[in-house]
């Protein structure tokens, strides 16, 4: 039996803790959660398996690495946790530390993956399991699933799949171990770079109307419900884009993005920089509904 230390958040650690607990070869020995917001979900699985629950501000404090030692675990597992992790935390346990990432890695390194995986219009998208190093998100791989992304995909849906393969492709890591079958592979065996991504943040989420259509319907998809909302004015007023969708041999033309050029039972058609776009919902900032009619400018507004 393979004893875990857990470091873990949110529903994407609730889901691989189902797997991993009906799993005879597995026992969970302590749950440390983010510090900032205690998983109560957490707290409750602590409570039922009868195991500590750990708040820990710093992780990497040597009183905390010691406590946590302690405890024996043969490996220690990171969902959805928050900390960046040092070398003497990593050699804690002596099979390592993994993590599971909701990226494909060594590409999607970072963080808001799901967010960027969509306004960069990837076909694909993909859940990694690796050892975790003193990078941010270069340890060499243990597992990793590739999802197809359709223009019906939204942020919503991609994080829906990624719950579900996320604590998937954990378990079917740990079994590996657990067989040892387990095969570790460099992420400069894939691509000598990779590429990293920052966490979005205030300000990140305003519409550019001179971007091509495309460009903007993925930007929409990515970033509505959960997430903020695509964003934009109105005399004023903040309007949060919901959802959108292409048209079909929409021509281009030079004219002035952000207009609104149509009107139809579906939405409403706006110019964006090369031709228009369809917006199917939309509203204010505060949720009130907002009308929009042909000759209304929406406008973006300059990042600080």
């Amino acid at each position: 039996m393979i004893k875990l230390g857990y470091f873990a958040d949110g529903p994407w650690s609730h889901r691989a803790l189902e797997l991993i607990t009906a799993d005879p070869r597995f026992k969970v020995i302590f749950i440390v959660p983010r510090f900032d917001t205690r998983d109560p979900v957490l707290a409750d699985w602590a409570k039922r398996l009868n195991v500590p629950f750990l708040p820990t501000e710093r992780v990497n404090a040597p009183e905390a690495i010691a406590s946590l030692k302690a405890f024996d675990a043969d490996l220690f597992v990171s969902m959805s946790f928050n900390q960046i992790l040092k070398r003497p935390i990593l050699d804690a346990a002596p099979l390592g530390f993994i993590n599971c990432h909701a990226g494909a890695l060594p590409f999607y390194r970072g963080r808001n993956i799901l967010n960027w995986a969509l306004i960069n219009d990837e076909k694909a998208f993909g859940v990694t399991v690796h050892y975790i190093d003193e990078g941010i998100d270069t340890g060499d791989i243990v597992v990793q699933k590739m999802l197809p992304i359709t223009d019906d995909d939204t942020y919503a849906t991609l994080l829906d799949h990624a719950i579900v393969t996320c604590a998937q492709a954990l378990h079917e890591a740990l079994a590996g171990l657990a067989e040892g079958t387990i095969q570790r592979r460099p992420q400069a065996a894939i691509h000598p770079v990779g590429s990293y991504f920052g966490q979005r943040r205030p300000g990140d989420e305003w519409i550019d109307w001179s971007w091509p259509s495309r460009r903007i319907f993925n930007f929409v998809r990515a970033i509505t419900t959960p997430g903020p909302g695509a964003t934009t004015t109105l005399d004023g007023t903040t309007v949060r884009i919901l959802s959108a969708k292409t048209i079909p041999d929409a021509p281009n033309y030079i004219s002035t993005p952000g207009e609104v050029v149509g009107i139809s039972p579906a939405g409403v058609v706006v110019k964006t920089g090369d031709s228009t776009l369809l917006m199917t919902a939309w509203e204010a900032a505060d949720g009130q509904p907002v009308k929009l009619r042909i000759g209304y400018r929406l406008k973006s507004q300059a990042r600080s």
